[in-house]
């Protein structure tokens, strides 16, 4: 249990059941009445952001969530099987737990994995991942020079779009941030 006084930014909250980080908190002592905090709370699961007013000084419950740098060793049925770097435990993460981050993971990549009380919250990838690309048509002669793009396979199965002069088996950087738009060749 916490004051709210005692709110920063990222301390995540256990508010009925569901837990929530502080995304901002403003403090406000306004002339008449008793004084207030003002947040921004993400819900951790589902990131839908919402603002909440609590009246200084109340209690709330905290919640203890680890993030740890692990690697994703295999899959195992519906289960991305992860290990700690620092522990060598194995953890099974549910493919819904992994969500989009499954179209650009690699085994032996490495990700930060959100757990608390065990179990996963969330998988965060890097902000970029290199990747090859299995599969694209060839690009036109003529159309070298002009910003079109054309759908490409990579290695993981996802599809991206590209620039018309990317050819099968190129090394590719990959925005993890926003579901894959491409970056740019990697030498």
């Amino acid at each position: 249990m916490a004051s709210t006084n005692d709110l920063k930014n990222g301390i995540v909250l256990n508010l009925d059941g569901q837990l929530w980080s502080v995304v901002e908190f403003q403090h406000v002592k306004p002339g008449k009445g008793g004084a207030f905090v003002r947040t921004k709370l993400k819900n951790v699961l589902t990131h839908k952001v919402v603002d909440k007013t609590f009246n200084a000084g109340i209690k709330v419950e905290t919640a203890t969530v680890d993030k740890r740098e692990m690697q994703y060793l295999y899959r195992d049925g519906e289960d991305f099987v992860f290990m700690d770097v620092q522990t060598y435990d194995q953890l099974p993460v549910p493919a819904a737990t992994v969500g989009d981050a499954a179209k650009f993971l690699l085994e032996n990549q490495t990700a930060t994995v959100a757990t608390h009380e065990g179990s996963a919250l969330y998988v965060e990838l890097p902000p970029s991942v290199e990747l090859t690309i299995t599969y694209t048509e060839p690009g036109l002669q003529g159309d070298r020079s002009t910003g079109g793009t054309k759908p490409a396979t990579l290695e993981t199965g996802a599809e991206i779009a590209v620039p018309l002069f990317i050819e099968s088996n190129t090394l590719v950087k990959v925005d993890t941030r926003d579901g894959g738009s491409y970056l740019g060749r990697v030498n």
